[in-house]
């Protein structure tokens, strides 16, 4: 196997891939990274069985082939190699050589006929929506998920399909977060769950393009998406969903109109004494025309008023300062609804539209001073 590239279309391409490399496993095949030339094509590959990356690079094809190398020390080389043409050659032994400039470097890989490629899916049942879109409800919901493996589907997202609607939530049994988007078409109803670190990673990898589609292809176990020269195919995290309806509710006592960039600022300033670790709630007290916000910990004291719009009962209500500026800060809007029914039921900061709904279990905050 025998090509050339340049350096940065190697480098970006071995750091797509390599965000599917395990970080520790027991199969040393699985810390490679596939190089696969053909009469047409450069493939990189990694796969941890889990998650799959492939992508395409472009690059002068002199002799087809395949390596598997592995990926840290691929990357590290490539990282410190010349802005310039790279070659990359390997025999039959599997001796590599990886040249730029005047830089030569020799490593030994593996047989690319050992590798675990991606399974193959067949592209027919699929949703298209563009890169933009996926990043942003990524980005808007994915804090929401559990990283405690003692159930599975909350370190998921769930991915809702009905017509021209995706819905898209995520809890982790404190808090929920929900957005819609609007589809280009409709389609058939579909119910999967996405691993997080799988959307983790296709966010690092999408550029945000507003013009530029991702196709998503669904089968039984698996999720594939393909954009670009790349392609992302995940298993789907089995079993049925939590009823995210029936813990929703429309009821309320109070609802508060607010500004979203004061009331984000304000919490974010009284973070400033929470020392980390401390599972110190903000009071918020409502009362006709201001929000009174306070937080006490060893460090000090805060108090501000924010002037809001209420209506309904006043209420007095705690929460856990960073699930509230996680919510505030993946909103767009200027002005915000926070509906409320006493201090033990979660509020809801939802749109008239319902676009986007973040629910927050409060905290009791009876000992505190």
């Amino acid at each position: 196997m025998k090509f050339t590239c340049s350096k940065g279309n190697l480098l970006n391409g071995v750091q797509t891939v390599s965000k599917a490399v395990p970080n520790k496993t027991t199969m040393s095949i699985l810390e490679c990274i596939l190089i696969h030339v053909t009469d047409n094509e450069i493939k990189l590959t990694a796969n941890d069985m889990e998650l799959g990356i492939e992508t395409v690079i472009e690059g002068n094809i002199i002799e087809k082939g395949q390596i598997a190398l592995d990926a840290r020390i691929l990357l590290d080389i490539v990282r410190k190699l010349p802005d310039n043409e790279v070659t990359i050659e390997s025999d039959k032994t599997f001796k590599t050589n990886i040249t730029c400039e005047k830089a030569k470097f020799t490593i030994i890989g593996k047989s690319g006929e050992d590798f675990s490629c991606l399974p193959s899916i067949e592209r027919l049942d699929s949703i298209v929506l563009s890169q933009f879109t996926l990043k942003e409800v990524i980005r808007q919901t994915i804090f929401s998920i559990s990283d405690n493996d003692n159930n599975k589907l909350m370190t998921g997202e769930l991915f809702d399909i009905n017509g021209d609607i995706l819905k898209v939530v995520s809890l982790d049994g404190h808090r929920i977060s929900i957005r819609k988007i609007n589809l280009k078409g409709n389609y058939a109803s579909r119910k999967v769950v996405v691993p997080g670190k799988t959307l983790n990673e296709i966010s690092k990898i999408l550029t945000g393009d507003t013009d530029k589609d991702v196709h998503i292809f669904f089968t039984g176990k698996h999720i594939l998406f393909e954009f670009g020269n790349t392609v992302v195919v995940s298993r789907l995290i089995e079993g049925e969903y939590f009823k995210i309806d029936q813990m929703l509710s429309s009821d309320y006592e109070t609802k508060v109109n607010i500004n979203k960039k004061e009331l984000l600022e304000c919490i974010d300033r009284a973070t400033l004494l929470v020392k980390e670790g401390d599972k110190k709630p903000i009071i918020i007290n409502i009362t006709e025309g201001v929000m009174k916000l306070r937080i006490n910990s060893t460090v000090g004291s805060m108090n501000e008023e924010i002037d809001i719009v209420k209506q309904g009962k006043d209420l007095m209500i705690g929460f856990n300062p960073k699930f509230m500026i996680d919510a505030l800060r993946v909103i767009d809007d200027e002005e915000i609804s926070i509906y409320l029914v006493n201090p033990k039921a979660p509020c809801f900061i939802r749109d008239p539209a319902g676009q986007y709904i973040y629910l927050i279990l409060p905290v009791n905050f009876t000992t505190v001073n």
